[in-house]
């Protein structure tokens, strides 16, 4: 017969020796598991006599249910020590000392594009920004650079396969919303651009921005306009620009933009060198066969482009006078540009 005082006595036995979860699982396996103790109860109903069946499997099940019952107590109260375990080993004294932890600030770069980007955005600008892997249809051959184009030998290019390159600028994003949009189109293209270059002024990847409008009637007193616009933004209300000839394959006509020295006013310093003018950029009227490229209709839309270097910006607004500083994460040279 079934001895129900002697089966309670060790499963109470081998529950008193579980004192956590790794223990209390071992418990179940070895006393309600499929193998466990209960279990054999349950398989030795076939050695009981006939008549005797039920009311043993009655009994097994009570002695269940009573361990089962055991085992949820025992597990409610494994698992309130473990929390207050958790809560003093997490408890904070308030009475400590308080740790200063310096706070940071934007990189010169990031918070002169992004000043820059909100300038633009005032005018109407979108945002897009395309591949750094570009193929030489978008990069070159698209923005009327020919395959014996002079001006492919003066990029200094990245080449990756023959017709896959690291871009040497952003005008390929010209290139990508044209194909996608219809005009009237106002866009900045920013992005990182690879060239094989490297000197004090010269980095082989920096970042540019790109501006492209689309329009009906778009010409070079709106491209000064935005641009005496942005000098005034970024440097001085008093800045303001003026335009020289200059060639670009995708512009015609090019201008090279100067501004108005904010250092000395026009007058002449070292930082102008003397001549009151210092060069910020290059733009133009869009090609009328980049447009036709991109299907669109030259004869009624004409556009405008310029592009941006976002170092020399900041070279200039902070008077920096190594790109190389911009690159190498000197935390004491970006202290220096907290807001």
């Amino acid at each position: 017969m079934l001895n129900v005082d002697e089966v309670k006595k060790a499963i109470s036995e081998d529950l008193k020796l579980a004192e956590n979860e790794a223990q209390l699982s071992e418990f179940w396996k070895k006393c309600l598991g499929k193998g466990g103790t209960i279990q054999g109860l349950m398989n030795g109903i076939k050695q009981v006599a006939k008549e005797e069946k039920k009311a043993y499997g009655q009994t097994v099940n009570e002695i269940k249910n009573w361990a089962q019952a055991l085992y949820d107590e025992k597990k409610e109260e494994i698992e309130k020590q473990a929390l207050l375990k958790k809560y003093e080993k997490e408890t904070i004294d308030v009475t400590l000392p308080v740790k200063m932890r310096p706070m940071g600030n934007l990189h010169p770069l990031t918070a002169v594009k992004h000043e820059m980007m909100n300038v633009f955005a005032g005018m109407g600008f979108e945002i897009f920004e395309g591949p750094e892997i570009e193929d030489d249809d978008h990069n070159f051959t698209r923005l009327n650079v020919l395959k014996d184009h002079p001006s492919r030998d003066m990029q200094d290019t990245f080449w990756l396969t023959e017709d896959l390159l690291l871009r040497t600028h952003t005008s390929p994003g010209q290139i990508r919303v044209m194909d996608a949009q219809k005009p009237p189109i106002k866009v900045l293209v920013p992005g990182k651009v690879f060239r094989s270059d490297s000197d004090a002024t010269h980095s082989p990847m920096f970042s540019q921005m790109e501006g492209l409008v689309v329009d009906k009637h778009i010409t070079l007193c709106d491209l000064q306009g935005m641009l005496d616009e942005f000098v005034k933004n970024m440097f001085s209300d008093a800045a303001k620009t003026r335009l020289r000839p200059s060639y670009f394959p995708f512009t015609e006509p090019s201008v090279e933009v100067d501004v108005s020295c904010f250092k000395c006013g026009g007058k002449g310093c070292s930082l102008c060198k003397g001549t009151g003018w210092i060069e910020v950029l290059g733009g133009g009227v869009v090609n009328n066969k980049v447009l036709e490229n991109c299907g669109i209709d030259s004869s009624e839309y004409s556009g405008l482009a310029f592009g941006i270097g976002i170092e020399r910006i900041a070279m200039l607004k902070y008077g920096i006078n190594h790109m190389g500083k911009l690159f190498e994460n000197d935390i004491d040279f970006l202290k220096q540009f907290k807001a």
